[in-house]
């Protein structure tokens, strides 16, 4: 991965002269979009690696905050959408793997961790082509198989609730028909309307503001194999060298030291406070990098900087997000979840096997990651990933020959 000095879109102008209405429409488009669409995973993954409803709420309040601080700060000091996001695939990883020995405070210590090594890739650049190095093929299949679970989940609720199922599935099916960029929220409408006339709300006890939780960081080598590293690979493979990538077909071509250096950076702070790591955004980036945000591409940062505004005023949601999600049917929850996920999961999936020379290698990555497969309490996905580069160094050394 190398450093980019700048782009050729991104100059310098007045605040003031490149604000418009339609950017600003299109910005709070993308925060509530970026939210409504992934916010269940973020708080499944909180609660699988064994943060309490409060850690979660403060985790989900301080991710709201960090993600609208970096997309207004980036996007005003290049004048280009850089957009900020949660780090979805890498919530689903939680989500899946579940709880490590030493509980949250050791997924909190894994935390820490990416946040400073996402630091040290902005500064140290062995790492970051040690990252870049990593096969695409075998990247895109671990995350494939991270996320098999979650995106089987919706059609898992139809054995065990068919009518309230198939109406969030068809629901998201028409939407994608005629309105692409609802259908996940649409989906997600669906499952809270089912969840609290199923009761899902007793829990709530009206609106209340979120309070920041500190916890204690612990650092374990099961954390750090289990969590930390495949976490790292996810975030750097899947979604900052992705939205890199998005914005550069789309003119922009920020510097990515800065970016990496921000979402790193609040991360690492963030993260006593139970929130996971920030980093470019792929999906809401092209929203707010395209011609919805404005015509004109030297004032579309705009948008990115009001969904910055955006997230921050969401991060009020995150105590009651948390409770109605936590007392709802997990089962409805994880349908939402996953629809959210499948077109992620088809892209990972249809990079990891269209090479022909890389798909059995990526092959066993995806299902020995899918598997859950756990040894000396390192999960699945650090092994698929080990195994599948072995193979590929095996094969390859046999062509050769």
């Amino acid at each position: 991965m190398q450093q980019d000095d700048g782009a050729s879109t991104g100059a310098r102008g007045s605040f003031a002269a490149d604000f418009s209405g339609q950017a600003m429409v299109q910005g709070f488009i993308v925060s509530l979009v970026g939210y409504a669409s992934s916010v269940a995973i973020v708080i499944k993954g909180l609660a699988a690696v064994g943060a309490s409803e409060a850690e979660i709420a403060s985790g989900l309040m301080l991710l709201g905050f960090t993600k609208g601080i970096a997309s207004i700060y980036l996007s005003l000091s290049s004048r280009m959408p850089i957009s900020v996001a949660w780090t979805t695939p890498g919530l689903a990883l939680l989500a899946t793997t579940g709880a490590v020995a030493g509980g949250f405070p050791a997924a909190v210590g894994a935390f820490l961790v990416v946040g400073a090594l996402v630091v040290v890739a902005a500064f140290w650049e062995p790492l970051a082509r040690l990252i870049g190095a990593i096969p695409k093929p075998l990247a895109n299949a671990m995350l494939a198989g991270i996320l098999l679970k979650l995106c089987l989940a919706p059609f898992v609720a139809i054995r065990e609730l068919p009518l309230v199922a198939l109406t969030i599935l068809g629901v998201w099916i028409v939407m994608m028909r005629f309105a692409r960029l609802w259908a996940v929220p649409a989906a997600v409408a669906v499952a809270l309307a089912a969840i609290l006339m199923q009761g899902g709300a007793a829990g709530l006890g009206g609106f209340r503001l979120p309070a920041p939780v500190f916890v204690m960081p612990t650092l374990t080598v099961e954390a750090f194999f289990s969590l930390a590293l495949p976490l790292f690979i996810v975030t750097m493979a899947s979604q900052n060298i992705t939205g890199l990538a998005v914005l550069s077909t789309f003119g922009f071509r920020p510097r990515m030291r800065e970016g990496l250096m921000v979402t790193g950076g609040l991360s690492l702070a963030s993260a006593v406070l139970g929130a996971p790591t920030i980093n470019y955004a792929a999906i809401t980036a092209a929203l707010c990098a395209g011609e919805d945000a404005h015509p004109d591409p030297r004032r579309r940062y705009v948008a990115a900087l009001f969904s910055g505004i955006g997230y921050i005023l969401f991060a009020a949601l995150a105590a009651i997000a948390a409770a109605l999600v936590l007392h709802a049917s997990p089962v409805l929850i994880e349908a939402a979840a996953g629809l959210a996920l499948i077109g992620a999961f088809g892209g990972a999936i249809k990079a990891a096997t269209e090479d022909e020379s890389e798909r059995l290698p990526a092959l066993m990555t995806f299902l020995v990651t899918a598997s859950g497969l756990s040894f000396f309490g390192i999960g699945g996905a650090f092994w698929g990933l080990v195994l599948g580069w072995g193979a590929r160094a095996l094969f390859r050394v046999g062509a050769s020959r």
